[in-house]
C-alpha cells in the first residue's frame, strides 16, 4: 500500500479567516471614511462661504485698494490706516449712534410684541391657527416688497399714514425726508418685519413648558400675571436669550430696508454702519473698498462680542 506524501503547510496569508480584531479595525476605518465623506460638503461650504469671504474682507481692510488694484491685484499694505480713517470720520459717531438706537429699539419692541402675541396665541381659541399664520406674512415677504410698501405708506404726499392723520386733524409728517423722523420710520418698518420671528420662537418655547406647572401655580393661588412673571417668563429665559441674540445679529446687518426707504438720509440722519459701509464701497464713482471693509469688520466684531457674552451667560446659568 502506497503512502501519500505529507501535505505542505499553508502560508499564513493564504486562505486564512481574519480575526475579530482585524474586522473591527476595518469597520472603524470605514466608519471614519463615511464620517469624513459626510463632513466634506459642510466643510467645503463653510470654507467657501464663510472663511474665505472673511479672509478677503480682512485683507481689503488692511490694504489701500483702488478699482484697478481690486481687479488686477497688487494693492499696497496699509495696516490699520483704514480703521483709523473710519474712527476719525465725522460720520462714524452718527452711524454708530443710529445703529445702536435702531438695533436697541427694534429688539425691544420686536421681543415685547412677539412675546405678547405668543402668550395670546398660546391660549387656544377659534381661528387661532389662521391668525397665527397671517402674522407670519411680514416675515415671509421679500424685504424689497416690505420696504417698498412702507415707503408708499409713509410717503409725505400720498401715503396712507398721513391720510389717516389728516382725518383726525393732525398735520402731515415728512416721515422719510425729515432728519427727525427718518430713523423712526425705518425702525417702525423693521419692527413690523421682525415681530413674526419672535412670535414663532417664543411660541415654541411656551409650548415646551408643561401645563402641570401652571396648574400647580394656580392651585397655590397665583393669578395670571403672577403665573406669567414668576413661572412662565423664568422658564422661557433660555429661549428668550437665543431669540434676542439672533435678533441682534440680524438687526446689526440690516441694510436693504434702510437703503430702499431713505438711503441713509437725509444727510446722515438714518445712516447706520451697514449703509455707511455700502456707501463707502459702492456708493460713488471712486469707491473706497478699504474703509468700507473696515466698517463691516466692526459690525462683525460687535456681533462676535455679543455671541461671546451670550455664551458666558449660558455658562454661568449652567453652573
Amino acid at each position: 500500500m502506497t503512502r501519500r506524501p505529507p501535505r505542505a503547510p499553508r502560508s499564513s496569508s493564504e486562505g486564512t479567516v481574519p480575526g475579530p480584531g482585524r474586522r473591527s479595525t476595518a469597520r472603524a476605518v470605514r466608519g471614519q471614511l463615511a464620517a469624513w465623506a459626510f463632513l466634506a460638503p459642510v466643510t467645503a461650504y463653510l470654507l467657501l462661504c464663510y472663511v474665505y469671504p472673511l479672509y478677503r474682507n480682512l485683507d481689503l481692510s488692511l490694504r489701500n485698494y483702488t478699482v484697478r488694484s481690486f481687479v488686477q491685484g497688487g494693492a499696497p499694505f496699509s495696516g490699520l490706516a483704514n480703521y483709523r480713517a473710519v474712527l476719525r470720520d465725522p460720520t462714524f459717531g452718527a452711524a454708530l449712534t443710529n445703529t445702536l438706537l435702531f438695533t436697541g429699539v427694534s429688539l425691544l419692541f420686536q421681543f415685547a410684541l412677539g412675546l405678547a402675541l405668543a402668550v395670546f396665541f398660546h391660549s387656544s381659541f377659534r381661528l387661532s391657527v389662521t391668525l397665527r399664520a397671517l402674522f407670519l406674512v411680514p416675515w415671509l415677504l421679500p424685504l424689497i416688497v416690505s420696504a417698498s410698501t412702507w415707503s408708499w405708506m409713509l410717503n409725505s404726499e400720498s401715503g396712507i399714514v398721513n391720510a389717516a392723520l389728516g382725518v383726525v386733524g393732525i398735520d402731515p409728517v415728512t416721515w422719510l425726508t425729515s432728519p427727525r423722523w427718518s430713523l423712526v420710520s425705518v425702525t417702525i418698518a423693521n419692527i413690523w418685519i421682525g415681530i413674526p420671528f419672535n412670535l414663532v420662537i417664543l411660541y415654541s418655547g411656551l409650548q415646551s413648558i408643561p401645563a402641570e406647572i401652571h396648574e400647580a401655580a394656580a392651585i397655590d393661588g397665583a393669578n395670571g400675571w403672577q403665573r406669567f412673571w414668576r413661572v412662565t417668563f423664568p422658564l422661557l429665559r433660555p429661549v428668550s436669550a437665543i431669540t434676542l441674540l439672533l435678533g441682534l445679529i440680524y438687526t446689526l446687518k440690516v441694510f436693504d430696508i434702510i437703503w430702499i426707504m431713505t438711503r441713509g438720509g437725509p444727510g446722515d440722519a438714518s445712516t447706520t454702519l451697514a449703509t455707511w459701509s455700502y456707501r463707502k464701497s459702492f456708493g460713488s464713482l471712486l469707491p473706497q473698498f478699504g474703509p468700507g471693509a473696515a466698517i463691516s469688520n466692526l459690525l462683525i466684531l460687535m456681533a462676535f462680542v455679543s455671541g461671546l457674552l451670550y455664551l458666558r451667560l449660558q455658562a454661568k446659568e449652567q453652573r
